[in-house]
Formats: structure tokens, C-alpha cells, sequence
């Protein structure tokens, strides 16, 4: 009796079982695809919630830059910071001059 190299055994394993052993590798694949999108999608959720932090100072932001706009519009704040800062006064009757267009 002859005996058969190695190779051609484990050859004929392969041949025989070769559905188990692509089956195998799919499970194998499939599990490092799970890990590798869970992965990323923690990185997702995480650079997400950063984003929405940042969203949020921003608004808090804008509603004080329109509070500071709104206070700096109103009419009593032009005319104090007009009379303090640059010395003026609102004209008296004597002092208006009206100029007519022709």
C-alpha cells in the first residue's frame, strides 16, 4: 500500500468541505464589518453630539448679540450716549434753519 502525500489529502479536505470553509470566512468577515460600523458609528454619534454643543452656544450667542442690538437701537440710548460722549444737544426753535427747495 502506497502512501499518499499530505498535500493531496488536505487538497481533497478542501474539495469536500469547501462550502463549510467559504461559510466560515463569510462569518469571520461579517463579524469584523459589525465591529468595524460600530466603531464608526460611535465616532459619528460622538463628533454629532459635539456639533449640537457647539449649535447650542451659538444660538445662546446670537440671542445676546440681538438683546445688545436691540438695547444699543433704542432711541433713549442714541440720545444719552449722543449727549455724553460727543456734547450734543437737541436744537432749540432759534437755532433751526428750514431749507426750502425750489
Amino acid at each position: 500500500m502506497a502512501a499518499r502525500p499530505l498535500v493531496f489529502d488536505i487538497w481533497q479536505d478542501l474539495v469536500r468541505y469547501v462550502v463549510t470553509y467559504l461559510l466560515l470566512l463569510f462569518v469571520v468577515l461579517s463579524a469584523f464589518a459589525v465591529v468595524y460600523y460600530s466603531h464608526v458609528n460611535r465616532q459619528t454619534t460622538s463628533e454629532l453630539e459635539i456639533l449640537r454643543a457647539q449649535k447650542d452656544e451659538l444660538n445662546i450667542e446670537w440671542r445676546n448679540l440681538l438683546l445688545e442690538q436691540n438695547s444699543l437701537a433704542e432711541h433713549s440710548a442714541i440720545e444719552s450716549k449722543a449727549k455724553h460722549l460727543l456734547d450734543m444737544k437737541r436744537p432749540n426753535s432759534n437755532s433751526e434753519v428750514i431749507v426750502t427747495l425750489d
